[in-house]
């Protein structure tokens, strides 16, 4: 099963890839001009425009399975990224894992940033108050971002200055 999953999830990689190029609008550009072309030579039959019809719809609904595999992983990789910047600088390290939260919750924590981000000591306490505290997923962040505060001391860090040459 595992072996199937890292075939897919290379597939879906290659093909969401592929499927982004230029080259891939103007193939199927091509495609569906060639198409237009060969209809009166089939007098628009039915089956002439069923040709089109179904080969679009199939292609759609494998690709949006596809697509979202690729865009899933992509997502996944930067929430990884931007939790590594937030345990890593000067951060409110309680936003981390606030993409589990549900639509209200986030749209609350939009606006206190909001007011945060115009000014004042206040609002921003407000801010990092309502980061996820009662969710399950929370207090499971919250461990893992103690662990990483433990470990963020013990890493080496470069000097802030680069050695001056002699």
């Amino acid at each position: 099963m595992a072996d199937t999953q890292h075939i897919f999830m290379r597939f879906s990689a290659k093909t969401s890839e592929w499927a982004g190029k230029p080259v891939t609008f103007v193939l199927a550009l091509i495609l569906v001009i060639l198409w237009a072309v060969t209809g009166p030579f089939f007098d628009y039959s039915e089956t002439w425009q069923l040709v089109i019809n179904t080969g679009t719809t199939i292609i759609t609904f494998l690709m949006v399975f596809v697509l979202q595999n690729a865009q899933t992983r992509d997502t996944r990789a930067i929430q990884a990224k931007l939790d590594e910047l937030i345990l890593t600088s000067h951060a409110e390290n309680r936003f981390i894992g606030i993409e589990n939260l549900d639509e209200d919750d986030l749209k609350h924590l939009d606006r206190l940033v909001a007011k945060a981000a115009k000014g004042g000591q206040a609002e921003k306490q407000a801010a990092a108050d309502a980061a996820p505290k009662s969710t399950k997923t929370a207090t499971a962040v919250r461990k893992k971002i103690d662990a990483a505060r433990s470990q963020k001391d013990k890493r080496k860090t470069a000097p802030r200055k680069a050695p001056q040459k002699s």
